[in-house]
């Protein structure tokens, strides 16, 4: 898949702009605060239906304005799509899909895309919910239709917590709280196809995340990616993360194993197939629920439920959060975006994800700048975002795009006026 064109109307510090990609390699230059990371964040969010740096659609729209449009032209072969997403500061969204109306849900069908940033120190170093909105991005670009489920939990939990909170106000308990348990119902039918959704995932990603690793930081410190559950007894809501015993080997009993997935399957392992059934997942979803019941009427919170579990990260033996160097960090966080474009290169029938590196290079040394640019030379189209032009290895800057105050010089155009 390839970007051919994007077209921006009060998107970010854009009052309207216009710029045109090519397959291969796109730098994006210019002074930090210009307007490149905003370019990069318009294509992403076609792929994501959000933000890598943002949970709202808010702060896209550009000041003063109403709502943002953001458009672009992809090419998958000889096919050419044009997407249109509106972007309001209050009220729905709104999408076209070559000029035609579609719910906003359905633009990741027909975009790709894998962006890394920054930010994305926090999917190793911040909260539990960085890691869930991590995979969960992923998890509907390998399946566009999860962006349905991910949004129908996320009603059904708020209408349940709701609940909750009025029954701990008027101190109702026992029989008054029967239409609890329809959104118990629903709770535990969506949030298990959530759960097996990001198990199957993370035993899909294992083996990429360790190549990646290899490949960036020319060690193998064998990295694991496994879910906690709270379904399983684990919280890291409320910190019930990653104790000594289990560093040493040891699983806690509150934990189930079965429902645990690791990232180093044997060599027959699918990753899907190591996940439990709907069953086995739906029993245990309630099975926690009874034991919670007492504590969520308490605090008035839902605490079982793929919204309160994380996934954990380790390299060496050892969680990467607190443990990790600086480097490992960053060379974990960049293995999990490599290994998604590998997964989505491997499954989607939209072809090579658009891979996005944004600001990326300034923050690498140069071994590992070298080794980055050349796992990623393969990919169809590479959009990479850089203050210092200097900062990016020669064999990815094939087009250069000046960006300074929102405006936007192209090559083409120096050509002209030349």
């Amino acid at each position: 898949m390839i970007v051919e064109q994007l077209s921006l109307v009060d998107f970010r510090n854009y009052a309207a702009a216009d710029v045109s990609l090519v397959a291969g390699a796109n730098v994006f230059v210019g002074r930090n605060g210009q307007g490149k990371t905003n370019l990069a964040e318009a294509i992403g969010y076609f792929a994501t239906l959000g933000s890598h740096r943002v949970s709202q659609d808010a702060p896209m729209v550009r000041d003063g304005a109403d709502a943002a449009i953001v458009r672009a032209r992809l090419a998958h072969g000889e096919r050419r799509v044009m997407l249109e997403a509106q972007l309001n500061r209050s009220g729905s969204n709104k999408a076209r899909v070559n000029g035609s109306p579609v719910k906003t849900t359905e633009l990741p069908r027909y975009a790709a895309v894998v962006l890394f940033a920054p930010e994305d120190l926090q999917i190793v170093r911040g909260d539990p919910s960085s890691r869930r909105r991590f995979a969960d991005q992923l998890l509907i670009q390998r399946a566009p239709r999860m962006a349905g489920v991910l949004a129908d939990y996320d009603r059904v939990l708020k209408q349940r917590t709701a609940l909750l909170k009025s029954a701990r106000a008027r101190g109702v308990r026992g029989e008054g709280l029967s239409t609890l348990e329809v959104w118990d119902d629903k709770l535990v039918q969506l949030g298990t196809e959530v759960i097996r959704a990001r198990l199957a995932l993370a035993g899909d990603l294992g083996r990429p995340v360790a190549e990646a690793y290899t490949a960036i930081a020319g060690a193998d410190h064998q990295p694991e990616l496994e879910w906690m559950l709270s379904i399983g007894g684990a919280d890291p809501e409320d910190g019930g993360f990653d104790t000594p015993s289990r560093r040493a080997g040891t699983q806690p009993p509150e934990v189930t194993p079965s429902l645990r997935a690791g990232t180093q399957p044997p060599e027959s392992a699918t990753g899907v197939g190591d996940v439990p059934d709907r069953e086995t997942v739906e029993s245990q979803f309630r099975a926690a629920l009874a034991d919670k019941r007492a504590s969520e009427l308490d605090r008035g919170l839902t605490l079982v439920g793929p919204h309160r579990d994380d996934l954990l990260l380790r390299v060496r033996g050892l969680p990467v959060k607190g443990y990790a160097s600086h480097g490992e960090s960053w060379s974990v966080a960049l293995s999990l975006r490599l290994a998604s474009a590998r997964l989505l290169r491997e499954q989607s029938m939209l072809g090579d994800p658009v891979l996005i590196l944004d600001d990326v290079f300034a923050e690498l040394d140069a071994d590992r700048r070298t080794r980055l640019a050349g796992v990623v030379a393969d990919f169809e189209q590479v959009i990479v975002t850089a203050a210092v032009e200097a900062d990016v290895p020669e064999g990815l800057r094939a087009r250069t795009v000046r960006v300074e105050a929102g405006t936007i010089t192209q090559p083409d155009a120096v050509e002209a006026e030349a």
